[in-house]
């Protein structure tokens, strides 16, 4: 499972969806959830977490995507089995770990060192602990 240390820098409501900003080192995240976790609040110290199968990976791409979460990384290792490609990237201080296809991770000719955009929806990233709750 992924993990980010991020910190709360917005919270907006209306009636029970929210969408949450973190500065994640410098980097603005967002999640959409129903219910705020127990403890968060404006400030609160986050470990933030998204699953491997929701982590998309883009390569020179251009144009607008809906992606509330797109975030530059490096390609740090690629590890192909027979249906899936394991790759992990850097991102600032963290890996990231994303599965994606064999088939897709092939047709993209991703290689390690290859700089990508990493694709998290908003509905997919969620909050794995309060720190200071």
């Amino acid at each position: 499972m992924n993990r980010l240390k991020a910190v709360v820098s917005s919270i907006e409501g209306e009636e029970s969806l929210h969408i949450i900003g973190f500065d994640y080192e410098g980097l603005c995240l967002k999640m959409m959830g129903l219910d705020l976790p127990k403890g968060l609040a404006l400030h609160s110290h986050v470990i933030l977490s998204v699953k491997p199968s929701h982590v998309a990976i883009a390569k020179n791409i251009s144009g607008a995507l809906s992606y509330s979460n797109q975030i530059p990384a490096r390609i740090a290792s690629i590890e192909n089995g027979t249906l899936l490609s394991s790759i992990v990237l850097h991102v600032k201080s963290t890996e990231i770990q994303s599965f994606i296809t064999l088939s897709s991770a092939q047709r993209m000719d991703l290689k390690v060192g290859d700089e990508v955009l990493l694709l998290i929806k908003a509905s997919e990233l969620f909050v794995l602990e309060v720190l200071d709750a």
